[in-house]
């Protein structure tokens, strides 16, 4: 693509042979015993320090939308920035670096040497339960996205883990899956994002993940890990597992496994050690493995005698987040339709400030209230605000405009963890009652880790109780549970509503039998506005085989559950009485999270047919989609408007309200191809048989498998997005290159904004491959893209290099990649269905 990130990928080059010769320094100092211990984590989120050497504990932490740190707590907020799909859909490597030098600054605020992100697995599936935090279906876009992703963070003097190498692309059997995969889609799909952010911004770390290929797991695929990424890839950083995936000392270590996470309980440390001694494994293969985590403390700077890869004056300057979080959200929503209806012109922007803008406006949905902002498991982090889009509508709308608002449908019949309304803390104490300490819960769930409030240790601890007050918004009986092991105690404005154990179930998912599943206790009958007192005690539970020394229960809760009918007509009712509705539709947790896939791709509960109703009023409707990744839409052509939001961070309502009332342009287009129904989707099942999940359909997926097929279409093509002015393109002109190269040639795309206002757009390039060349491959393949922006009537290129790899593909019999010649044809547009200008590339056979 066009040079957007605007600097060179690696960081801190010049140092490398100072940090060199610290290291080795630092290894010859070391026993055995320590460096094994050096590779298996003191706890859930550290290495151990060795002050004799100058080496300092090295801290990571889960990272993809913010930085959590070392612990589960409100008391520590952090910024909470955009799902990683809707980093993905502002197509904008640049922003992507820019979000990555906030949350390397976040990083060192809270004491984080390394970011367990990003996770640049495909969306193979739109079934795969954890795709909000992974950015495309493409593999193109997917590495540019993450490139500047993984550059911003070590611009920081922060290092990065890509994950999860490789093919971890659905949640279902994922400890234990083996993915059988074919060489050339392993190649040109699945591998092809860590190869090209291997390339282009030198990660200091990447995580092996949970699943097998291909008959090896993968903390322990040499193939993958020592012959691919750091034979062929030249991949100079560290490998550490996924939580608890590292099976085997020998296997691990002589399949390329550095670090065994997370801690004090891993198959390395004293077993590595003690395979050292008996000839399983050799010291040497030890002090590889070593090495290579000394030299990640030297780039982070917690090893003394070597300079950090990025010195503190040569880090960006202070990033606002808040604003950052902002502008990343408006520029990721994508405006799937804005057509109006019967007739009328489109809708949005809504522009209420102007003459005949609209004066009244009614606001729909249980998440409009409470806006889904961020995806459930690794991804959450707590911000010290969200703005919800009735708070961010309140505040921008001028005086005199009428808003109205409506729940409409509960998207849930479920329990869920205690939030709005609740004031909680956690009390830690010993068997005899004495208090160890506090912690302020951001919601009714408990989840320390090898990681416990301050004066607390696991060895004393033997209770902690979730206690506060509860101020309802509705008055009604009020729905109270648990979700938890050990002894249980809930009692609700006095009343006990459940005392007795609580036992493990037999699940496939480590996290989900340590954590149990939610359970319904009682009800309680609760005014609104009146604040009762709420406690649940869990006398914790030590299972003998846990792995980790945790605490993890919640107080579940769930409001008075109303007449569906009923709110469905209040709905209604403020949609006819308004001059335009906005309906917030969303996904839940128990349907897009980490851990499991989804089943389906329908709005839970009555969301649909909310939609519909209250397009049937004739309100022009805007819909916004609160979702993750692709849902059903079976009424988008009844509505006036479709804007998809993603999980947009803590500055949710305030970005909707700068694109629905005009101030800013919905600057999103499609990562991934949206289906009109999952049994159209090219993949619809991502449940293993016996163990094995066959990836059957080999290079073709998303877009590529779309194009294949005849007389079925998705709801929307891969690169979709409206915005609130026009583009005409004018010419593309394409220039070969000389020699072979890693490029073909250049294209330059002249656009011209032939609307009323300034804007942006997003020019896209597509290679098509000529025709019966006697290749099966896909009929086009994204080869480049360039955002760019113009005034109303100003013309603007985009300047985009045609890449080498565009033309090849994986030859299976030779091992290696192979270059296609013919007469291809650069085609920019749109989208991946929307192209409007072409131009011949002749590819020459290599000499």
């Amino acid at each position: 693509m066009a040079d957007a990130i605007g600097e060179g990928g690696g960081v801190g080059e010049g140092n490398e042979g100072g940090t060199a010769e610290a290291v080795e320094k630092a290894l010859g100092l070391l026993d055995l015993d320590t460096k094994a211990r050096l590779l298996s984590g003191q706890d859930m989120w550290s290495l151990p320090a060795v002050p004799e050497i100058g080496l300092s504990s090295l801290v990571m932490s889960d990272g993809p939308i913010g930085v959590r740190g070392v612990h589960w707590t409100a008391d520590d907020p952090s910024i909470a920035l955009p799902s990683p799909t809707a980093l993905a859909a502002t197509w904008d490597p640049g922003l992507a670096r820019r979000a990555g030098r906030l949350l390397a600054q976040e990083a060192r605020r809270k004491g984080v040497h390394v970011l367990l992100a990003p996770t640049v697995n495909l969306h193979r599936s739109p079934l795969g339960g954890r795709h909000f935090e992974a950015y495309s279906e493409d593999p193109y876009l997917t590495g540019e996205i993450g490139t500047g992703y993984v550059t911003g963070v070590q611009d920081g003097g922060v290092g990065t883990t890509v994950k999860h190498f490789v093919a971890n692309d659905a949640e279902t059997e994922r400890f234990t899956v083996d993915n059988q995969i074919a060489a050339r889609a392993l190649r040109e799909l699945y591998l092809a994002p860590f190869e090209a952010i291997v390339k282009n911004a030198r990660p200091w770390g990447v995580m092996a993940a949970y699943n097998g290929v291909n008959g090896s797991t993968m903390t322990e695929h040499r193939e993958l890990q020592q012959g691919v990424l750091r034979g062929e890839w030249g991949f100079d950083g560290f490998i550490v597992s996924d939580w608890l995936a590292a099976r085997d000392t020998v296997r691990g270590l002589k399949g390329g496994l550095d670090v065994a996470m997370p801690g004090p309980r891993t198959v390395y440390g004293e077993a590595l050690a003690a395979a050292v001694r008996d000839g399983r494994v050799s010291e040497a293969e030890l002090d590889e493995a070593v090495r290579r985590l000394l030299t990640l403390a030297a780039r982070v700077g917690v090893l003394d005698g070597a300079a950090p890869a990025v010195a503190p004056a040569d880090r960006p300057g202070p990033i606002d987040g808040d604003a950052l979080a902002r502008e990343i959200a408006r520029r990721s929503f994508v405006l799937l339709r804005n057509e109006g209806a019967g007739g009328r012109e489109a809708v949005l922007p809504l522009d209420p400030g102007a003459p005949g803008g609209v004066r009244s406006l009614a606001l729909i949905g249980a998440a409009a209230r409470d806006a889904r902002v961020l995806g459930g498991g690794s991804a959450v982090v707590f911000p010290d605000h969200v703005v919800s889009p009735l708070d961010g509508l309140r505040a921008a709308l001028p005086p005199g405009v009428e808003l109205s608002y409506a729940v409409g449908a509960d998207p849930t019949d479920e329990l869920t963890p205690a939030a709005q309304g609740f004031e909680l803390r956690a009390v830690v104490r010993a068997a005899d009652g004495r208090v160890l300490g506090e912690s302020r819960l951001a919601s009714g769930q408990v989840q320390w880790i090898s990681d416990f409030p301050d004066g607390v240790s696991f060895e004393e601890l033997h209770s902690v109780e979730t206690v506060g007050t509860f101020t309802p918004r509705e008055s009604g009986a009020h729905s109270f549970g648990t979700r938890g092991l050990g002894g249980l105690r809930l009692a609700v404005g006095g009343k006990v509503l459940f005392e007795g154990e609580e036992h493990p179930a037999d699940v496939g998912d480590p996290f989900e039998a340590f954590m149990g599943s939610p359970v319904p206790r009682g009800q309680v009958e609760l005014t609104a506005g009146e604040p009762v007192e709420v406690s649940l005690i869990c006398a914790v539970a030590r299972p003998e085989d846990a792995l980790l020394d945790a605490v993890c229960f919640s107080l579940l809760h769930r409001a008075p559950e109303r007449d569906a009918e009923e709110l469905i007509q209040e709905a209604v009712a403020a949609a006819s009485a308004a001059e335009a509705a906005v309906v917030v539709v969303a996904t839940t947790e128990r349907v897009e999270s980490e851990g499991f896939d989804r089943g389906h791709l329908r709005l839970p509960g009555r969301q649909d047919e909310l939609v519909r109703r209250v397009a049937a009023t004739g309100t022009p409707t805007v819909v916004v989609v609160n979702a993750g990744s692709p849902v059903e839409m079976a009424w988008r052509d009844e509505v006036a408007a479709v804007l998809l939001s993603w999980f947009p961070g803590q500055e949710a309502g305030a970005a909707l309200a700068d694109v629905l009332l005009g101030a800013e342009e919905p600057g999103g287009r499609l990562p991934t191809t949206w289906p009109q129904r999952l049994e159209d989707a090219p993949v619809s099942t991502v449940t293993p048989s016996e163990g094995r999940l066959v990836y059957d359909e080999g290079v073709f997926i998303g877009y590529r498998a779309w194009e294949r097929r005849e007389g079925i279409a998705p709801a929307y093509w891969f690169g979709h997005g409206l915005g609130y002015t026009d583009w005409a393109y004018e010419a593309l002109d394409f220039t070969p290159a000389e020699g072979d190269g890693e490029v073909l040639g250049t294209v330059t795309v002249r656009v011209r904004n032939t609307g009323a206002r300034a804007g942006r757009e997003v020019v896209q390039l597509y290679l098509t491959v000529p025709e019966e060349d006697g290749v099966e491959r896909p009929v086009r393949r994204l080869a480049g893209f360039a955002p760019v922006g113009a005034a109303p009537g100003e013309t603007a290129e985009a300047t985009i290099p045609v890449p080498r790899r565009a033309a090849e593909i994986w030859d299976e019999a030779k091992g290696a990649w192979r270059l296609i010649p013919g007469t291809y044809a650069a085609e920019a547009g749109r989208s991946v269905a929307d192209r409007r200008l072409s131009a011949p590339v002749p590819v020459q056979p290599t000499a």
